[in-house]
């Protein structure tokens, strides 16, 4: 098992060397991609409503994919120490998200919810945890390996006495398409440290996500 989280942390991780670098197309070739799929789907990319569109859609690529020039470390690289003693769980829930499927390249849209026992390291600002889910969701995802990724970076600047993870999501590719089923939710968790090996640590956590709503 933990060969396989190791797997889904690190397969999405940006490409940093030379040659993927030098390999990137150019924002011209990007937008020339975009007119031949605009005609494959049976469009002219030349009428009004559309001149600008090949445009407007690598935009649009560099906001909702800008996770890949993102990087966990420096998100959660300012860690608090002075905490007065406070060593018991942190929750922070409902942290939307949107991401994009790697199969079709269509939406995925729910809320993630993190808590973690914090260790000598110190906590982290409450805001960077909503930060890091972005840094992974704005990249090409399944909702399994972005459950495994946030955990994996929590674990490794953190290094807290358990981490617990969960995502709740709506994928446009099983809504929008196929067996166009709306509404149905996909609930992943991932479960580190105390959270893993005591069973009542995991109800905790669960019955603090359900309180309130």
């Amino acid at each position: 098992m933990d060969a396989v989280v190791k797997s889904l942390v690190e397969r999405s991780e940006p490409q940093r060397d030379i040659s993927a670098r030098e390999a990137r197309p150019t924002r011209e070739e990007a937008e020339a991609a975009v007119r031949v799929l605009l005609r494959w789907a049976g469009d002219d990319p030349n009428r009004e409503g559309l001149v600008d569109t090949p445009a407007r859609v690598v935009k649009a690529y560099g906001e909702l994919f800008s996770g890949y020039g993102e990087d966990a470390t420096e998100v959660l690289s300012r860690v608090f120490e002075e905490v007065h003693g406070y060593d018991d769980l942190i929750l922070v829930r409902d942290i939307e998200f949107s991401s994009h499927c790697e199969h079709h390249m269509v939406p995925f849209i729910g809320v993630a919810h993190i808590a973690y026992y914090p260790s000598e390291e110190g906590v982290v600002g409450l805001s960077k945890l909503a930060r890091l889910v972005d840094v992974f969701a704005r990249r090409l995802q399944t909702q399994e390996a972005l459950t495994a990724q946030i955990v994996g970076a929590i674990d490794l600047h953190l290094r807290p006495r358990g981490c617990a993870v969960m995502i709740e999501a709506e994928h446009m590719c099983m809504s929008m398409r196929g067996v166009r089923k709306h509404g149905a939710q996909t609930i992943t968790t991932q479960f580190t440290g105390v959270f893993r090996d005591d069973p009542a640590e995991q109800v905790r956590f669960l019955t603090l996500l359900r309180r309130g709503k």
